[in-house]
């Protein structure tokens, strides 16, 4: 799949603490609906002891945002806290495994489902940042992010159509047929829903159909090419003309996602007007039982306006507007991922807050956001935003060098000064550990969040002053997964390392795992519990 900034980098609109658990859980969770028809009577989730899921399903959202899948819900919708009392109201039994599975990703869900009519069973990984793909049907490989109307048709007979065949009389853009366990699956991919009396013309001795629904904002279609996946080839593409970066960042998405320049620019500054938003939400002060860390931004924001604090000039607006945002997410309020709900805060309140000082209207800051969003679709076509892949670098680091990237933009920087800005930003957050206390994406992240803001604004003015980022970004994102791959499981969201595994830490999480009324997810009344 293409990365597109829409899709990868900056979104989904979601509640909850984390994408890569709530909002991928949840669209897992809408594809397993459509699968089953829209009606589910039980599931049964499978996590593997080695993977992240078991450790952090409950306390991270994914149990939120899975069952709010399952009912067909949004990433947005304000009923998801109470997904699980929800589920049960619908009458669907859920049962937890744990096992030794051998799962190559750590966030792999197994999925079985049965209604009266029919079974299935499908694996699916979140990928990080809320994108994930769905890789296995009752035993067949299929390949579905959620970008594409997707029909899977059973066969029991061997089938003598090939994928070109399909794709041709039933106008799709594109179509493979995969076998396992005496059985195929066709998986069909097109702009619409294909009609019923289509496919029972060219499938009439079918087994069973299903129809998927896109669950991303940008479409996927036949012959998709953007003129540049990876900085290198950027700077190739655009040679010595030295466009701005957001200008870049414009054409790559319009040839992404079939969108004209005034959509992409209209879609970011949508997301500006959420993020305002959700900061005024945060300073208006925020209440949820199941989290660490109370309202403190107002705090912050009344010595600021007293001169209580030292001058830290745009970066106490900066801090301000980061533990805000960072409040709504923990409250369970709307907030825009960027790149990752943990990492939610650092990239918007750069923008907001320098974007401001500057006098920038929303179009200006969508501008910037857009070139952040560039310097995403690096990282992501050449690595991934999950911590529990990469460390918080992969998320902090990713939020920090595209911030870095924006300012450089807000300030009439060269192309080749932003990417530099965003070099050096990633470059400073080399091994950075994701280590949640209390299972909790609160501490240390919010401190994170503000860390890779701070170190935007630095990175951005030593930019700008012509400071030398020596390695270039490519290799630093390289790097960075090189990194990564040496991390222990331990330092990689799994709460089993780090500040996760402090006595304090263990004491809060017990301390709030006893208090929780199981709103948040925290408590599902299931079946049962079994450790295979």
């Amino acid at each position: 799949m293409i990365v597109s900034i829409f899709n990868d980098v900056i979104g989904p609109v979601m509640r909850g603490p984390s994408s890569s658990h709530c909002a991928a859980a949840l669209r897992i969770g809408r594809l397993a609906r459509d699968l089953m028809g829209g009606t589910i009577d039980s599931v049964l989730v499978e996590f593997d002891n080695a993977g992240s899921l078991p450790a952090t399903h409950t306390s991270q959202g994914s149990d939120m945002g899975l069952f709010g899948g399952l009912l067909g819900w949004e990433a947005d919708d304000p009923r998801l806290p109470n997904s699980s009392d929800a589920l049960n109201g619908a009458g669907i039994d859920l049962q937890f495994v744990y096992g030794d599975f051998g799962d190559p990703h750590p966030n792999t869900y197994r999925l079985t489902l049965r209604n009266k009519s029919s079974k299935h069973h499908l694996i699916a990984i979140s990928t990080g940042g809320g994108m994930m793909e769905l890789t296995q049907v009752d035993g067949v490989k299929v390949s579905i992010g959620g970008d594409y109307d997707e029909t899977l048709i059973w066969l029991s007979a061997k089938e003598t159509l090939d994928a070109a065949t399909v794709c041709k009389n039933l106008d799709a853009d594109h179509a493979q047929i995969n076998a396992a366990d005496g059985h195929s699956i066709v998986q069909i991919q097109s702009q619409s829903p294909i009609p019923d009396h289509q496919l029972k013309q060219l499938f009439p001795n079918a087994d069973a159909t299903a129809k998927l629904s896109p669950v991303l904002p940008v479409r996927s279609r036949k012959d998709l090419s953007v003129p540049f996946r990876s900085c290198h080839e950027m700077v190739n593409y655009d040679g010595d003309r030295m466009t701005p970066l957001w200008k870049l960042a414009v054409e790559y998405e319009t040839a992404r996602g079939g969108l004209n320049e005034q959509q992409v620019l209209e879609k970011m500054c949508q997301i500006v007007r959420i993020l305002r938003k959700s900061v005024t939400a945060g300073l208006a002060g925020t209440e949820y039982d199941d989290r660490v860390l109370g309202f403190q931004s107002g705090r912050f924001h009344q010595l600021m306006q007293q001169g209580k604090l030292l001058d830290g000039g745009v970066l106490n607006r900066t801090v301000l507007y980061t533990t805000a945002l960072m409040e709504v997410k923990s409250s369970m309020g709307v907030i825009v991922a960027a790149p990752t709900a943990g990492a939610c805060a650092a990239l918007p309140a750069t923008c907001l807050a320098v974007g401001e000082e500057l006098g920038l209207d929303d179009q200006q800051i969508a501008k910037g956001m857009l070139a952040a969003g560039l310097v995403g679709v690096f990282i992501a076509t050449a690595w991934t935003f999950a911590a529990e892949v990469g460390g918080c670098q992969a998320e902090g680091g990713a939020a920090s060098a595209m911030s870095a990237a924006a300012l450089v933009s807000f300030a009439g920087g060269t192309r080749d000064q932003a990417v530099g800005a965003a070099s050096m930003a990633m470059q400073n957050t080399l091994g950075l550990i994701c280590d949640p206390v209390a299972n909790r994406v609160e501490v240390p992240c919010l401190g994170k969040n503000v860390m890779a803001a701070s170190n935007a604004l630095s990175c951005a003015n030593m930019a700008l002053s012509g400071f030398d980022p020596v390695i270039p970004l490519d290799e630093t994102i390289a790097a960075a997964k090189s990194v990564a791959q040496r991390m222990p499981r331990e330092h990689r969201c799994t709460s089993l390392g780090g500040l996760a595994a402090t006595p304090t830490s263990l004491e809060i999480e017990k301390r709030l795992s006893a208090g929780c009324g199981g709103g948040c997810g925290c408590h599902p009344k299931v079946a049962g519990l079994q450790i295979k």
